[in-house]
């Protein structure tokens, strides 16, 4: 093995434990490398208003976190997007197997964060994605003007709350409790809000409705096991948001390191595992307080030991990383402002992006043909726009403009030769969608994602025509997944097509398949399913229908 192929740690996860541990790290001359299936910053980033991070007045998730990678990546930290499919744990050196190649490491940290749990009321699933949703900046905006169910008494609810009253007519939240359980501060502004009501030692039995929506609920005091109904004005339909904590994403380590009962990594002191050289932190670990700061001294905890054991690996096996540029140091000027980011000069692609570009593009194998469908708007000059900066990195993509058409702006992969790829993406794929829409170039132009020969042979054997509508918005972080796993299916089998939109461009879409919640999948224009799904989850739902 050379040194060159061997980092002191990985760190997979890029929110904030991922980003300190790296920061740390790397201003600590060791080798680093941090894994991001998605967009670096984590769940954090869809939070509008930050104001309790210690010496930070006020800013957003997506601009602190931001923050935190350029001061990592000033300190020599270095960035993959992939997607992590295994880890080997034994030994001195472990091993990482992702969608972009197997890496090596002395230690890895596990920063995989947490998931919104579901509650398991009446009709949950029935209405998921028609009324029921767990994502107020993904789905707030499809309930403007309709009145609100808010289920949950921690900070995330009354966070998500105060933010939904900018759509909703009325929201009343369900506290489980006879209180709050995050600052009383926090709770007197909930309370004090027109628009809120709250009800405490309330829940959600469950909700009954119809095409159109939910349109009553079952409420349940828990004190008094007195039952009501809950109708909004006018028997008009309504929501219901469910903040009721998360469950942890610990599937890649299962049966790999010790979890406790509810799924979440235990930890030392240090926040290292049962197993040497393993480490975990964030909202994926064993806490009372799953918030930006305690994310951030894991970080920092795991990272202090990382570089004890990352000596000690020197040490012990005479090999040493080679640390790229590793005469760096700090900025002389600190880049370290917490105000949003000038969006690029109005360009796509802004100069951080490019070397990761770059990497993508020089494994693509074969040519693309972006065929731009366009309109007189606004939008198909910015995704023409965007297309052409893409294009402009390699030689591997030539743009192709048409006008007119069904659902335009859209953007569709073609083969070198002409014809379609089974991929296309309607609007423009910024957001949380420009990682999936870099890797839906990859998989389309080959070699694509390594994924499971299991999945793989499940992909290929497909018979039949499959069309694949995916619905999105761009501020989803649950989108992704979904668009991923489709985008690769269809790069598999000719026989499928995966077409991506962004709902709020087309609301003919959204009243016709009655979407009040994304990911949304359309498969044959019938069958209609809500929530992420990975690709093993998307093969298994086809083989239902």
């Amino acid at each position: 093995m050379s040194n060159n192929e061997l980092y002191d740690a990985v760190i997979v996860g890029g929110g904030p434990a991922g980003l300190t541990a790296a920061l740390y790290l790397a201003r600590a001359r060791y080798r680093v490398l941090v894994i991001e299936k998605d967009r670096f910053g984590g769940q954090i980033t869809i939070t509008h208003e930050v104001v309790n991070y210690p010496g930070v007045e006020k800013t957003s998730g997506e601009a602190l976190t931001e923050t935190m990678r350029r001061q990592a990546q000033n300190f020599g930290a270095e960035f993959l997007l992939a997607e992590v499919t295994d880890l080997k744990l034994d030994g001195d050196i472990k091993t990482v197997v992702t969608s972009r190649g197997t890496l090596r490491a002395f230690s890895v940290m596990i920063a995989t964060g947490a998931n919104p749990r579901r509650v398991g009321f009446n009709g949950e699933d029935e209405f998921r994605g028609r009324g029921v949703a767990y994502c107020a900046t993904c789905d707030g905006e499809f309930f403007t003007g309709k009145e609100l169910l808010v289920i949950g008494g921690g900070f995330a609810s009354a966070e998500e709350s105060m933010f939904l009253t900018r759509y909703a007519s009325k929201v009343t939240i369900l506290v489980r409790k006879d209180a709050f359980s995050c600052a009383k501060s926090i709770a007197d502004e909930v309370m004090e809000h027109p628009k809120i009501t709250v009800l405490f030692n309330h829940e959600l039995v469950g909700v009954e409705g119809n095409d159109m929506g939910i349109v009553s609920a079952t409420l349940l005091n828990n004190k008094t096991n007195a039952t009501d109904e809950y109708r909004a004005a006018g028997d008009d339909t309504f929501g219901v948001f469910v903040f009721a904590g998360y469950v942890p994403n610990t599937t890649l380590v299962k049966d790999k390191v010790a979890l406790n009962e509810q799924g979440y990594i235990i930890t030392d002191d240090n926040k290292e595992t049962n197993v040497k050289g393993v480490f975990a932190g964030g909202d994926v670990c064993i806490k009372p307080l799953r918030q930006v700061v305690t994310a951030v001294a894991d970080g920092a905890l795991a990272a202090c030991a990382m570089e004890k054991r990352a000596a000690m690996m020197h040490e012990k096996t005479g090999l040493v990383p080679e640390v790229p540029n590793a005469t760096r140091k700090a900025p002389e000027e600190s880049r370290a402002s917490l105000a949003p980011e000038p969006e690029n000069d109005g360009k796509f692609v802004s100069a951080e992006m490019i070397p990761q570009l770059n990497a993508v593009f020089e494994r693509m194998e074969n040519k693309l043909i972006l065929e731009v469908g366009t309109d007189a708007s606004e939008k198909s000059a910015e995704l023409v726009g965007a297309m052409q900066e893409l294009a402009a990195l390699t030689d591997k993509l030539e743009v192709k403009t048409v006008e007119g058409g069904e659902n335009t702006p859209v953007v569709r992969l073609l083969k070198a030769d002409g014809t379609f790829s089974g991929l296309a993406f309607h609007g423009v794929p910024g957001g949380h969608e420009f990682t999936s829409f870099i890797l839906g170039l990859y998989n389309a132009a080959g070699p694509g994602q390594q994924i499971d020969d299991a999945d793989k042979a499940k992909a290929m054997a497909i018979d039949k025509e499959i069309s694949l509508k995916i619905l999105i918005s761009l501020s989803c972080t649950m989108c992704p997944d979904l668009v991923v796993a489709a985008q690769r299916l269809a790069s598999l089998n000719d026989k499928v097509k995966a077409e991506v939109y962004d709902v709020n461009l087309f609301p003919e879409l959204r009243s016709k398949y009655k979407v009040m919640s994304v990911p949304c999948l359309v498969v044959n224009d019938s069958d209609v399913s809500f929530g992420r799904k990975n690709l093993s989850e998307l093969l298994e739902h086809l083989s239902k229908i």
